[in-house]
């Protein structure tokens, strides 16, 4: 269940608790009338079926409620409701499905946005990889790619692309492209070094590595892995199953590649740097691809049911309707 606590203009308080009424899914709605100050206005409260969630956000914007007053969602993690276990019957579909489109939108926007947290995150865990690909130590790559922040960005590419927000898109493509750059930078200038004080050699770059060669040797199997990753990623996202993010970061080489990339540059091995530069290419396009074939999937799913989310006009909402605000 959603719980959402809405600011509405004193005028628009009938249309959205009528809104409300027409949504499947929706119970425990109170009205307090003029308690809002800041904005000026109504406070609204209601719980909804995580499945018809969007569909009220959906209208509530129509409503203009977002620009006007405004609109907060929060996870009810326990409610003890014999109301609240019927609304989540009457909506159809289940809750592990129900896509949040505004809830997953702010969430990219905010793990896209270029910021020195993310540049240090990304250049740190490039470093760790390096000193995992110098030892051929797979532990510290897997380290690596769970440190990395990458899969933000590429989750904000994706919900760009599909939700027709460029903005979105471009700042996120940005985001990718500095940061490795900014990343790659730096290691480089980590593993000079490194190699100043005698921790790393050219040696360790030529050696045969079984641990951690493939950072710089793409295969099929590269773009593959990444597909899957792309769909297991978005689908963590997009079901608030956040667990499984971690999964998908130590199971693409991103961020191994770029380091691999880096050391390679110290050392003037262009083989070995063109190798990685392909296998970093393969792994993020593979990403942003099964990613917004993964959300075009669930817009489609969602959109053939929209219409069942809403009861016809002069179909009374299960129990007692909800009141209407007084008159002034």
């Amino acid at each position: 269940m959603l719980h959402l606590r809405m600011i509405t203009p004193p005028d628009r308080t009938d249309a959205v608790l009528e809104l409300i009424g027409r949504t499947v899914g929706t119970t425990h709605v109170a009205v307090l009338p003029g308690a809002a100050r800041e904005p000026a206005g109504d406070l609204v409260l209601c719980d909804v079926a995580r499945e018809a969630g969007d569909g009220l956000l959906y209208g509530l914007r129509a409503l203009g409620i977002d620009r006007d007053g405004s609109i907060a969602v929060e996870d009810i993690d326990l409610s003890l409701s014999d109301r609240a276990g019927r609304a989540e019957k009457e909506a159809p579909g289940e809750a592990a499905d129900a896509v949040l489109w505004e809830k997953l939108t702010d969430a990219t926007h905010e793990d896209s946005t270029l910021t020195y947290t993310y540049l240090v995150f990304l250049a740190v865990a490039t470093m760790i990889a390096a000193c995992g690909v110098a030892l051929d130590n797979a532990v510290l790559i897997v380290g690596a790619m769970a440190v990395g922040p990458e899969f933000g960005p590429l989750a904000g590419v994706c919900t760009g692309l599909v939700r027709g927000a460029p903005r979105l898109a471009a700042r996120s493509a940005n985001a990718l492209a500095v940061g490795f750059a900014a990343a790659i930078a730096v290691t480089t200038l980590f593993s000079l070094g490194m190699t100043a004080i005698g921790q790393i050699d050219a040696s360790m770059l030529e050696a045969p590595r079984p641990n951690t060669s493939f950072v710089w040797q793409p295969d099929p199997f590269s773009f593959i892995v990444a597909l899957l990753a792309g769909t297991a990623g978005m689908l963590s996202l997009t079901s608030a199953k956040a667990g499984a993010l971690v999964g998908v970061a130590i199971s693409v080489t991103t961020v191994p590649a770029a380091a691999n990339a880096a050391l390679a540059l110290s050392f003037g091995d262009i083989p070995q740097m063109w190798g990685s530069a392909v296998q970093l290419a393969l792994n993020l396009s593979g990403i942003v691809l099964a990613g917004t074939l993964t959300l075009l999937g669930w817009k489609l799913l969602w959109r053939t049911r929209r219409h069942r989310m809403t009861r016809p006009p002069g179909t009374p909402p299960r129990g007692p309707a909800p009141g209407r605000r007084p008159p002034p």
